[in-house]
């Protein structure tokens, strides 16, 4: 039997994405956001949801580009710091050590001691409560060149996801089965 635990932000897996942009003096800045993912096939899109305070909310609408950098568990303490941290007070890549690296097909930066980055331009942006859902064409996919060879990309990366029911990251676990494979096994 299953019991009710109310309506809440509860999904799994939830990325962990670092959304890379430039602010209105043109420094750069990233912050950690987990309401995310795919949106779309065709064009490629990704949404991401963010609230109005942020310092990256602004950015965007101004910019009309952002990234998203996917850390490694490697960098699981830089992820929590850029969502920690709020770039109206600190300079979160002197804080961290980690290099912005200026996109060349958006304007925007991302992380590039993160082996997958996504460059995004904004199509939309919808107000829905307390976040606003921007929702990025994806405009080229980058990839550390050493993890592209042979194997499964998200073995290799290593990408963190997030836990909120008790605000904790994870690391991905074992592959379990092939998509469009696995579910023929049932007749």
């Amino acid at each position: 039997m299953k019991k009710s635990i109310g309506a809440k932000t509860v999904t799994y897996p939830t990325p962990v994405f670092v959304v890379g942009t430039y602010d209105s003096e043109g420094k750069p800045n990233v912050m950690t956001a987990a309401w995310g993912g795919i949106c779309c096939s065709v064009p490629p899109c990704i949404a991401i949801s963010l609230r109005e305070s942020t310092h990256t909310y602004q950015s965007i609408l101004d910019s009309k580009a952002f990234t998203i950098s996917i850390p490694s568990e490697d960098h699981v303490k830089e992820a929590d710091y850029f969502g920690i941290a709020s770039g109206k007070d600190v300079d979160k890549f002197q804080a961290t050590g980690l290099t912005p690296v200026k996109s060349e097909v958006v304007n925007a930066p991302y992380v590039g001691e993160f082996p997958f980055v996504l460059e995004c331009e904004l199509l939309q942006s919808v107000k829905i409560g307390l976040h606003t859902q921007f929702i990025g064409e994806i405009k080229d996919v980058k990839v550390d060149e050493p993890l592209i060879e042979d194997g499964s990309l998200i073995e290799k990366i290593k990408p963190l996801i997030y836990s909120p029911d008790n605000l904790s990251y994870y690391g991905v676990g074992k592959r379990v089965g092939k998509a469009f494979s696995v579910g023929r096994q049932i007749k």
